[in-house]
């Protein structure tokens, strides 16, 4: 009888894992930008 206790709450407790979805982090990447450009020198 034990035996059939055991194995139900390891089949709950498997169910339950595997029901648990946690979100997935994707970083987002930021776009490549030139370096603007100054009509009168660097800082002109």
């Amino acid at each position: 009888m034990s035996k059939k206790i055991i194995l139900g709450l390891v089949l709950v407790s498997a169910f339950a894992a595997c029901q648990r979805q946690e979100p997935v982090y994707v970083p987002q990447v930021d776009p490549v930008t030139t370096e603007p450009q100054f009509p009168n020198g660097k800082f002109g």
